[in-house]
């Protein structure tokens, strides 16, 4: 399946990986990266990709809670997602697994679930790791 391109991101990569610069090519973003002391690293003052996929997944979730918010009519005023994500070892090798936490302040428990269950269907992040790797959803509504 073909896709009708919206919007390239362009990163680079350079010095160890992990313990290296991570750079967007517009100039928005420039990150040290370090590697966490659970995976046998300095723990110094980077961040690394797991951070970084975590905020991303969250803030990508959200703003697909919100299209399908808005859809339904629906008010989701201070609304968050928590999102952890972890990097364990496989049968075949290291993998990830997530966990959302989304709240939504003040609605009714049932709804909210439909709500976040509509946006785990059309969020991008969510479409890229079905199937892939485990996505937790917790709803919480106070």
């Amino acid at each position: 399946m073909a896709l009708d391109i919206l919007y390239n991101a362009h990163a680079t990569v350079t010095g160890e990986g992990r313990a290296g610069t991570g750079k967007t090519d517009d100039g928005r973003l420039s990150v040290d990266l370090s590697v966490p002391r659970g995976l046998g690293g300095d723990d110094g003052p980077g961040t690394n990709p797991e951070q970084l996929f975590a905020v991303g997944y969250a803030a990508c979730f959200h703003g697909a809670l919100k299209k399908v918010a808005r859809g339904a009519g629906a008010d989701l005023a201070g609304s968050t997602i928590d999102s952890r994500v972890g990097l364990g070892k496989a049968e075949d090798g290291l993998s990830l697994e997530v966990d959302l936490v989304v709240t939504i302040p003040g609605a009714d428990q049932a709804r909210a679930e439909e709500l976040v269950e509509a946006a785990h269907q059309v969020c991008p992040y969510s479409r890229a790791t079905r199937g892939n790797i485990e996505v937790n959803l917790t709803v919480k509504t106070s």
